[in-house]
C-alpha cells in the first residue's frame, strides 16, 4: 500500500510526482510550445520580414507625424482621425505580418516620434503640441491602442477563442 503511495513500485506513478521523466522532451512544452507559429520569436526572420518591418517602422515615424498635425487643426474629428490612423497602422502591421513584431514595430517608432515632438521645446516658444486635452488624449489613446493591438496578436498567437470563458 505504501509503494502504491508513494510512486516508487510497480510502475505505477501518482500525478505530481511525474515530474520531467514522463517522457517529455526538455525546451519543448510550456511558453514555446504555446507561442506558435503567429509569435515574432519563432516566425523566420527572412529578407521579406526584415523589409516589412523597415516600412512599418518609417510608417509609424508618418503616421505619429501626421496624427500630430491633424489631432491639434480639427477639434473633436481630427483626434478621432489621428488615433483611427494609429489603429490602422497597429492593426495592419499584425495582419501584415502575423506576428506581435507588427504592432511592436510601429508602436516604437511612434511611441518615441511623439515624445520627441512632445519635448520638443524652441526658444521661440514654437510647438506641435499644445498643453491641451486633445493633446494628451492622442498620446494616450495611441498608447491604448498599440496595447490593444498587441493583445489582440497575442491572443491569436495562443489560438485563443472570442466569447466568454467556460461558456
Amino acid at each position: 500500500m505504501s509503494a502504491a503511495k508513494g510512486g516508487s513500485g510497480g510502475g505505477r506513478r501518482s500525478r505530481a510526482g511525474s515530474g520531467g521523466a514522463s517522457g517529455a522532451r526538455p525546451g519543448v512544452g510550456g511558453a514555446a510550445a504555446a507561442a506558435g507559429p503567429a509569435s515574432g520569436l519563432s516566425a523566420p526572420l527572412t529578407l521579406g520580414r526584415i523589409g516589412m518591418y523597415v516600412l512599418l517602422l518609417v510608417a509609424g515615424v508618418l503616421v505619429a507625424l501626421a496624427g500630430t498635425l491633424v489631432q491639434g487643426a480639427w477639434s473633436p474629428g481630427g483626434l478621432l482621425l489621428a488615433l483611427a490612423g494609429t489603429g490602422g497602422l497597429f492593426y495592419g502591421g499584425v495582419t501584415a505580418t502575423r506576428t506581435a513584431a507588427g504592432v511592436l514595430v510601429p508602436g516604437a517608432a511612434w511611441l518615441v516620434t511623439v515624445f520627441l515632438l512632445v519635448s520638443d521645446a524652441r526658444p521661440e516658444g514654437d510647438f506641435l503640441f499644445p498643453a491641451a486635452l486633445g493633446s494628451y488624449l492622442f498620446l494616450c489613446g495611441g498608447i491604448v491602442v498599440g496595447v490593444i493591438c498587441a493583445t489582440v496578436a497575442q491572443m491569436r498567437a495562443t489560438g485563443a477563442t472570442r466569447g466568454r470563458v467556460g461558456g
